[in-house]
């Protein structure tokens, strides 16, 4: 398989994890792979599969494909059962995955930890030798009863009548009562058997909320959906359908994406408001009312702008996109800035007001321009990023590409208005004689450029200081979490039985009941917590793991209790 794998040309790496009876093999695309090519690659990844096919033994039981590895679940719903089977937790369960799945902006949506239910047959030799049978034998009369094969149909002038032969087995106690007969032998199977229902024995992966058995409802998004609207509807479904629950099947929210988006928008959005509110303080400070307030009134215009070229492009408002405006901020500011000095500096010298305003096209507009197409120049990089991390950060590049040209646009067209509006029709003069900041300023040009070669120098050490000193700022794509969630990885040894895992996760779970920092955990057996957020990384099932992802109430909680993890 990873050898036919390797025909790909977008191929990063495979790599497979091989286990008795059945082996995953992952494919990790190349970073610079665009979205649009990724389902064509899948799919030419099970045209490939299928090429092989015939290369396999006969016991191969055929190829399993899990093309949606990355989905992410933003909210997961634990529906905790007291004194109900499993069986009928899940029954209940899936009607509230029904109402979820009408949902307009519903993607994907699954359950997990579900058993299965199955009818456990027990021969008893002793029995069956005394009969002269065959447990094979049996199992096969019993197969051929239950078979589903068509029984006919009948036809009249009026209509037509499908026939259906009854007698397939609907339970344990009707399947244990079945008349069977072999060769002359007439015999009800509880006469050679013990048959009893129940759930697969060991289950294929378990989960528990609070240490309590429960069934997880995982719900994805559909793409391009907006998330806290979707959010608001969801828990309005839950809601509504939490009352027709019965008592003691309960609802438990696990995971909440939308309102983790939320505070960190709002967070954004707020530094953004202080980002505006100083560059307005600044303004007034230096350059005076009248002036200030036409500085002030860009800024929103260009903002205004910005959000309307950025809809139209289908950038959305995340944590990049917030935080490419705070960084734009402070220079979108400057060509304003420019454009209103220059027309004081005119109105001093005597000029009128119309001139003076003109000026701001005439005279300073393409030296702004070069100036602002330098610093848009410096985020080029950003913008011709093909790897993953390009996918993350290109709306950096956009936003803050778009808001400079749009501060220039503002500044030589938007801004001599306002200025010819409210500045006055004429200003007296500033006094000739520079002030003690600028004589000092003087002072040290004259100084620099005296000693040129110094200065050259001096320059060039700065700049080689500051490249070694750059390999003691760590460097990662992904800031360091700040989320409350602490994730607990068990991993016993290869061979580990799932009974084993069992076990090992229930001690973890009576051990994080007597922790205060833990406000509620879910505990996964044989397998990982689903794909909660994008950076989570979920590992292949197998009987040997378990995972517990704990909710604690601030970062100072989760830092305590991961230290008290390591110490248990």
């Amino acid at each position: 398989m990873e050898k036919k794998l390797q025909e790909l040309e977008n191929l990063k790496f495979t790599r497979s994890e091989t286990r008795p009876g059945k082996a995953t093999v992952y494919v990790e695309l190349t970073a610079d792979t665009k979205a649009p090519a990724v389902a064509a690659t899948w799919a030419r990844v099970r045209n490939m599969m299928n090429d092989i096919k015939g290369d396999f033994p006969k016991e191969f039981a055929g190829f399993g494909f899990n093309d949606s590895f990355g989905d992410v679940y933003g909210n997961i719903y634990a529906f905790t059962y007291d004194s109900y089977t499993p069986q009928e937790a899940k029954l209940w369960t899936e009607k509230v995955e029904n109402a979820v799945l009408q949902l307009p902006d519903a993607g994907k949506v699954d359950l997990i930890g579900t058993q299965d239910p199955v009818i456990y047959i027990e021969f008893s030799a002793r029995k069956l030798a005394a009969l002269g049978l065959d447990a094979t034998t049996v199992l096969n009369t019993l197969a051929d009863q239950n078979a589903i094969v068509p029984s006919g149909v009948i036809r009249t002038d009026q209509e037509k009548v499908m026939v259906r032969v009854t007698g397939s087995f609907s339970g344990a106690e009707e399947l244990a009562a079945t008349t069977l007969r072999v060769g002359d032998t007439f015999f009800a199977l509880s006469d050679v058997a013990t048959v009893r229902s129940g759930y697969v024995d060991p289950a294929k992966d378990l989960y528990r909320f609070d240490g309590k058995p429960a069934i997880g409802l995982i719900v994805g998004m559909r793409t391009g959906a907006n998330v806290q609207a979707f959010g608001a509807a969801l828990d309005k479904v839950i809601g509504a359908m939490a009352p027709t629950l019965p008592v003691g099947l309960e609802v438990h929210k696990v995971a909440d994406q939308p309102k983790v988006v939320e505070e960190s928008v709002n967070h954004f959005l707020r530094a953004l408001v202080e980002a505006v509110v100083i560059v307005l303080g600044v303004s007034f400070v230096s350059l005076g009312l009248r002036a200030g307030l036409v500085v002030t009134m860009a800024i929103p215009l260009v903002l205004a702008l910005t959000f309307v070229v950025l809809d139209m492009m289908g950038i959305t408002l995340q944590r990049i996109s917030l935080g490419a405006l705070i960084i734009a901020l402070g220079l979108l500011v400057d060509d304003a800035m420019i454009s209103i000095e220059t027309m004081i500096s005119r109105l001093e010298v005597g000029e009128s007001l119309e001139k003076a305003a003109s000026a701001a096209w005439s005279s300073i507009a393409f030296p702004m321009l070069s100036g602002t197409l330098v610093t848009m120049a410096g985020f080029i990089p950003i913008g011709l990023n093909s790897s993953a991390a390009g996918e993350y950060t290109i709306s950096l590049f956009y936003v803050i590409v778009i808001s400079l040209l749009l501060s220039w646009i503002v500044a030589v067209l938007f801004a001599p208005i306002l200025g010819y509006t409210f500045l006055p029709r004429a200003m007296k003069h500033h006094s000739g004689q520079p002030g003690r900041v600028r004589r000092a300023f003087h002072g040290v040009l004259r100084t620099a450029m005296r000693a040129k070669w110094l200065t050259v120098g001096a320059t060039l050490a700065i700049f080689a200081v500051s490249l070694y000193g750059m390999k003691f700022v760590e460097q990662q794509f992904f800031p360091t979490s700040d989320r409350p969630e602490l994730v607990i990885d068990v991993a016993l040894r290869q061979n580990a039985s799932f009974t084993a895992t069992d076990a090992e996760m229930a001690k973890l779970d009576t051990w994080l009941a007597t922790r205060k920092e833990a406000s509620y955990w879910s505990t996964y057996v044989g397998r990982t917590a689903p794909r909660f957020i994008l950076a989570f990384d979920a590992a292949t099932p197998s009987d040997n793991l378990g995972q517990v992802v704990v909710m604690t109430p601030d970062l100072a909680a989760r830092d305590s209790l991961k230290a008290a993890v390591a110490e248990f």
